[in-house]
């Protein structure tokens, strides 16, 4: 069975979201503008749009009117499994 081809959108989210991962964009770090996003990514302002509001349903950032999209959260890993890392005592 073939793999799907997923949209740009998706593939945008993704790229941020990895760059999230890697520290380029660190929590509290601004996103770039729409317009700059469309120059940079070579994508329409529909593409970044939808992207920014995937990235606010995965948690990783949140806009605020007339000041921008922040980033909020990081990805969380497989590796990130609650009680396994803390100290028994």
């Amino acid at each position: 069975m073939t793999e799907l081809p997923r949209y740009e959108y998706v593939k945008l989210a993704d790229a941020i979201e990895a760059d999230i991962a890697s520290g380029k964009l660190p929590q509290g770090a601004a996103l770039p503008g729409e317009r700059a996003m469309t120059d940079l990514y070579r994508v329409s302002i529909g593409t970044v749009r939808r992207a920014v509001v995937e990235l606010r349903k995965r948690g990783l950032v949140a806009t605020l009117p007339a000041k921008g999209t922040y980033v909020i959260g990081m990805p969380e890993t497989a590796d990130d499994s609650p009680g396994e890392s803390e100290p028994k005592g």
